[in-house]
């Protein structure tokens, strides 16, 4: 039997619809590998949710905060895929460390733990709608992640700009060269 007269099975059609939508790979294409990109780049989707919910869900990322009778939990949720990382205190690692795993030494160093890890997956901004007594083990924690390099407050969206609109928001990733000769007489007047 000739090659083209063979019947159809679905892998060899399986097979022809991949070859035929994978694109080619030269040197003009070039794969985004970054899945949050536009989220540092300030242009992604945020949702608004509804205008009565009180905490409100205009975010990216958010922390969430989960206390169990043993156990401190804290997570990082994306709005879209859920939890992205977390950190807790009955995980084996951090629980060999403490003493107790509900004190305020296991709040401040589960901080620490998730400023890390929001580090090393390269998250520097997200939305805290946790409200601490001041003074208490929670807030400790937040403190521990401020101090780790992470902020609550994530920047605005860039709002999308029409054809007539009189004003043109400045985009992050263009450098006008009217701001960067006010930065170079600022850096050299220090």
């Amino acid at each position: 039997m000739s090659r083209s007269a063979r019947p159809l099975t679905s892998a060899r059609v399986l097979h022809k619809i991949k070859e035929l939508t994978t694109p080619a790979t030269d040197g003009n294409f070039v794969i985004n590998r970054n899945p949050r990109n536009l989220e540092r780049l300030r242009i992604a989707y945020k949702p608004t949710g509804y205008h009565l919910e009180k905490p409100g869900r205009s975010y990216w990322h958010t922390l969430e905060i989960n206390t169990s009778g043993r156990y401190v939990s804290a997570d990082v949720k994306h709005f879209e895929n859920g939890t992205i990382l977390s950190a807790s205190t009955s995980e084996w690692a951090i629980k060999q460390q403490l003493y107790k795993t509900k004190d305020t030494s296991a709040f401040v160093n589960l901080g620490r733990v998730l400023g890390q890890r929001c580090l090393q997956a390269g998250i520097t901004e997200m939305t805290c709608n946790v409200n601490a007594v001041p003074g208490s083990k929670l807030e400790k924690l937040l403190q521990a992640v401020q101090e780790s390099g992470i902020s609550f407050e994530e920047p605005t969206r860039l709002p999308n700009t029409h054809p007539w609109d009189a004003y043109r928001h400045e985009k992050p990733w263009e450098v006008s060269e009217h701001t960067a000769t006010a930065d170079t007489k600022t850096t050299k007047l220090k």
